[in-house]
């Protein structure tokens, strides 16, 4: 299995590269795909996709992993 990566974008969406599967509530697969970016803001209009809706929403989220 290749491997999976998740980057948090800053005032953005999560991306998601790698062999991974998306489902919905009724675990009903989305169409695979190598990369996605996932939104966090609540504001897409292609839940749970990004549609870049957060840049108009103002929202912000700088969220930093914590230090060792």
């Amino acid at each position: 299995m290749a491997d999976t990566e998740i980057f948090v974008l800053d005032n953005g969406p999560l991306i998601v590269k790698g062999e991974f599967s998306v489902t919905d509530g009724d675990k009903q697969p989305y169409p695979k795909q190598e990369q996605v970016a996932l939104c966090r803001c609540g504001a897409s209009s292609n839940k749970p996709f990004c549609d870049g809706a957060h840049a108009k929403a103002g929202f912000e989220a700088t969220e930093r992993a914590p230090g060792d």
